[in-house]
């Protein structure tokens, strides 16, 4: 995959890390975010259009249609779940867009501010529109409960001695778009994208099961879906699982998670 050039972006040199602790919706998990949204969000527009601009998108008008239309779904899920949790201030910061991109790896991720990409080669193993859904509402989940935020935050402290993102952007720039790429699954070398931890998985999961549902989206489906993630893991990893692990302990809580998502289900 090409790598994706960050452009010229007027950041204030007075935009340092500041600590913001907020409480992820359903799960209650306690989360600290080092980050201003808002920066994160105008580097993943840059990121996004850029990387369209040297991407092939897919020419498959069924599938591409079918990306959108189950991303329109999961978005308004997402926008009404929101709300209910007491995060209506929140909905204006997503200005979602899905795109197909001809690509054989099997791969799908999201941007802050809700710009998402799928890759053809994920498409054989979501089969439908409702596997489609479970990919979908997984990445809605990790952009609204700000995973991405946390990973970008520990790598900054971890590999960046904890500037603030203003001056790394300025004297490591290379490091920066690196750490922000791999912060989101984006990265062109599979080895060094940062793994979700086991806790921010299970929410995704969770939260994913529920928009799924709030979106008329059957969450049964999420079942097989990661059992045949969980075999395409036995040939060479597919860059979607080094970020989202398929095992059989996560497929055993999926299913206990089942019976609160489908009490969020109406049939279309």
């Amino acid at each position: 995959m090409k790598r994706i050039p960050f452009r010229n972006l007027a950041f204030s040199a007075s935009v340092f890390l500041i600590a913001a602790c907020s409480v992820v919706p359903i799960t209650g998990r306690k989360q600290v975010k080092l980050l201003p949204e808002s920066t994160l969000i105008d580097m993943g527009l840059t990121s996004y259009n850029d990387f369209l601009k040297e991407n092939k998108l897919s020419t498959d008008a069924t599938n591409t249609h079918m990306i959108k239309q189950v991303g329109n779904n999961l978005s308004s899920a997402s926008n009404r779940f929101l709300r209910d949790n007491g995060l209506a201030d929140e909905v204006s910061s997503y200005k979602w867009a899905f795109n197909l991109v001809e690509d054989k790896t099997v791969n799908a991720w999201c941007m802050p501010g809700g710009k998402i990409v799928f890759y053809t080669g994920i498409l054989p193993l979501t089969k439908n529109e409702a596997g489609a859904a479970v990919v979908m509402g997984h990445e809605i989940a990790h952009a609204i409960a700000k995973h991405g935020n946390e990973r970008m935050s520990q790598g900054l402290i971890q590999q960046l001695g904890g500037v603030a993102l203003s001056v790394a952007l300025q004297e490591k720039p290379a490091e920066t778009q690196e750490l922000y790429l791999t912060a989101y699954g984006i990265a062109s070398n599979v080895a060094v994208i940062l793994p979700y931890s086991r806790k921010q998985e299970y929410e995704a999961d969770r939260i994913g099961l529920i928009l799924m549902a709030m979106a008329g989206y059957n969450p049964n489906e999420a079942v097989p879906f990661w059992q045949r993630m969980a075999a395409q893991s036995t040939n060479p990893m597919p860059a979607f699982l080094s970020t989202h692990p398929a095992d059989a302990k996560r497929i055993e809580q999926i299913k206990k998670y089942l019976p609160e998502a489908m009490k969020y289900y109406k049939k279309k």
